[in-house]
C-alpha cells in the first residue's frame, strides 16, 4: 500500500514539475506566427545556402503542389545555423510547418497552418467510407472547373464542414472535391478581402493566391489556381494547377 502511494505521490510531483516547465505561454507560443521566427529561419536559410549552394530542405514528389514543395529541413540547420527549430514549428511540438517560397530568386519563409489538414482528413475518411458502400462519391453539384460540392448531409454532417482561415481571423471557407478525390480549399472570401483591402494592380488571369502569401506569413494549401473575373472570384482551368 505504501509503495501505491509512494507512486501516486511521485506522479503527482511529476505533473506539477511538467505544468512548471511548460505554462501556458509556452503552448500559446507553439499557436502564434511571430515575425521574428519567420525572420530568424529565413536568415538561417540564406546563410546555408551561401555556405552549402544548396537549400535546407526535405525532398518532396516532383509533383508536389507549389505551397508545400520546399519544406524547411530543421537538421540542416540546427545547431550550427539555428539553436533549435522555432517553438511554433511541427518539429518542436507546433502546429505549423515552415515552407520555402521564390526558391530561384531570393527564397522567403512562410507557415503552413497544420491544423487545416485535421477537418480535411475528416472529411477524406468520410467519402472514403461513403464510397465503400456506395461505389460512388456523394456529389450535391458541379462547381467551378471541374470541381464538385459534396452532399454533406449524406456524409453525416450536421452542418458544412469548413476551414477556419489563417488568412483572416473569422472566415470560414468552404471545401470542394476534385474528380480525383482531392479536396480543395476554396479561397474566394479571403481573395475578396485582400482585394478590398489593398490597392493591387489585378488583371484577369492573375493567380490571386499570391495576393494571399504577399500580405500574409501563410501559404493557401489544398488550393487551386483563383482569379478574377469582373467582380467574381473563379478558380482558374484545371492545366493551371500546381
Amino acid at each position: 500500500m505504501r509503495s501505491f502511494w509512494t507512486g501516486i505521490l511521485l506522479l503527482t510531483i511529476s505533473l506539477l514539475v511538467t505544468g512548471c516547465l511548460y505554462p501556458d505561454e509556452r503552448r500559446v507560443e507553439n499557436q502564434v506566427p511571430y515575425p521574428d521566427q519567420l525572420q530568424a529561419v529565413e536568415n538561417a536559410v540564406i546563410q546555408y545556402r551561401i555556405d552549402n549552394g544548396a537549400l535546407p530542405v526535405k525532398i518532396t514528389e516532383e509533383d508536389t503542389l507549389i505551397f508545400q514543395k520546399y519544406p524547411v529541413d530543421f537538421g540542416k540547420l540546427v545547431p550550427k545555423y539555428l539553436q533549435q527549430a522555432p517553438g511554433n514549428s511541427f518539429e518542436n511540438g507546433g502546429t505549423y510547418q515552415y515552407v520555402l517560397i521564390d526558391v530561384e530568386e531570393m527564397p522567403e519563409v512562410k507557415l503552413i497552418d497544420l491544423t487545416i489538414m485535421k477537418e480535411i482528413q475528416e472529411l477524406q475518411r468520410r467519402i472514403l467510407s461513403y464510397r465503400r458502400e456506395h461505389d460512388y462519391a456523394p456529389v450535391a453539384e458541379v462547381v467551378g472547373d471541374e470541381l464538385l460540392k459534396l452532399d454533406y448531409e449524406l456524409l453525416n454532417y450536421e452542418e458544412e464542414p469548413s476551414i477556419k482561415s489563417p488568412f483572416h481571423p473569422t472566415h470560414h471557407l468552404p471545401l470542394l472535391m476534385q474528380p480525383d478525390g482531392e479536396i480543395i480549399i476554396d479561397y474566394s472570401l479571403d481573395i475578396q478581402y485582400y482585394l478590398e483591402e489593398y490597392d493591387n494592380d489585378i488583371a484577369t488571369g492573375d493567380d490571386l493566391r499570391w495576393l494571399l502569401v504577399e500580405h500574409s506569413p501563410f501559404v493557401p494549401v489544398h488550393s487551386r489556381p483563383q482569379t478574377i473575373e469582373g467582380e467574381a472570384i473563379i478558380f482558374l482551368p484545371h492545366e493551371s494547377y500546381e
